[in-house]
């Protein structure tokens, strides 16, 4: 053995760091925060714990508590007062995120980014305009060209209202170049799309769904999201949104589909976002209250695995407590 080769000379306490391949910052982060029209207190959420539901007029002294932090950037849900069919709520200009995001710009410096979808909106909790008796077949599901033009109406009140940048996630084909379109076509040019280019219909998303209220009420939405199966076909998602506009790049979730996010960040050019989901959040919970896992630890180490695959930027429910570590 030729002992001329010790990769440890390099695990020393002063060389270490100097050779770290991969460097996790507080502004890699984006802070997910709910706002809820139908309270008039912040509300803990059971499954997704130290988070909460907050309203409107706790939304600016939320972000201010994550700015502390050192975190930049949030990422607006909206919990509305009321749901219909299509959704309507989401692209009222007197709507839960748009009122939130205009007292958010107005008061902080926060980059705010806002999640373009329908499923918190909708009395079904689908994430667009339903195919008729969908309910009774589960053969049927959302239909996907109708539900474009409501997600450019939902984005257009989005920019109107202030965000920096908007986040479809409803998975509809062609969604990305509907936005621009719609946002471009009211002058709004300069507001970039985040796409969830790849996402997956899995099973880490359940306390998401309890914190935003967007729970289907019947069926499942394999008809819109990816197969977690899948790899090449998630090639061919991202490639379609690169070409309808796309400026960053989405993966979701994120532990699961780490080699995604590697695939992502190896074919494009653009910057590459992962959402480090509700699932993943609370099973580390779960285990550091067994006393099985040291949190702390065990967060840093996740989204340093998901930098290290790839990522620009990471949505996760931990940035306020990682950030304060770094």
């Amino acid at each position: 053995m030729d002992m001329s080769r010790r990769p440890r000379r390099l695990r020393g306490d002063g060389v270490r760091p100097l050779v770290r391949e991969t460097d996790l910052s507080a502004s890699d982060l984006i802070a997910p925060v709910f706002v809820d029209a139908t309270t008039d207190e912040r509300v803990p959420i059971e499954t997704m714990p130290g988070h909460e539901r907050v309203p409107v007029d706790e939304a600016v002294a939320r972000v201010e508590e994550i700015l502390e932090t050192g975190v930049e950037a949030v990422i607006l849900f909206g919990v509305p007062e009321s749901k219909d069919p299509e959704g309507s709520r989401a692209w009222a200009d007197d709507g839960v995120v748009q009122e939130a995001t205009r007292r958010i710009t107005d008061e902080t410096d926060a980059y705010v980014v806002t999640d373009v979808c329908l499923c918190e909106y909708t009395d079904h909790g689908h994430c667009g305009v339903l195919e008729p008796d969908a309910e009774a077949d589960p053969r049927l599901t959302v239909r996907n060209d109708e539900t474009l033009e409501l997600l450019g109406e939902v984005a257009a009140s989005h920019a109107r209202a202030g965000a920096d940048m908007v986040a479809p996630s409803g998975m509809m084909d062609g969604m990305v170049g509907a936005i621009r379109e719609a946002l471009d076509g009211e002058g709004y040019t300069e507001v970039p799309i985040m796409s969830y280019a790849a996402k997956y219909e899995s099973a880490f998303y359940g306390p998401f769904r309890d914190a935003a209220d967007g729970a289907p009420a019947f069926g499942d939405r394999r008809h819109y999201q990816m197969d977690p199966a899948n790899a090449r076909e998630a090639r061919r998602e991202v490639g379609l949104d690169v070409e309808q506009g796309a400026d960053v790049l989405m993966v979701k979730p994120a532990l699961p589909y780490l080699d995604i996010v590697r695939q992502v960040r190896e074919a494009h050019d653009h910057p590459v976002a992962a959402y480090n989901v509700s699932g993943e959040y609370a099973m580390l919970h779960a285990a550091a209250e067994k006393g099985w896992l040291d949190l702390e630890a065990v967060a840093y180490e996740s989204l340093l695995s998901i930098k290290r695959a790839g990522a620009d930027l990471i949505l996760t429910y931990f940035a306020e407590d990682v950030a304060d570590r770094l």
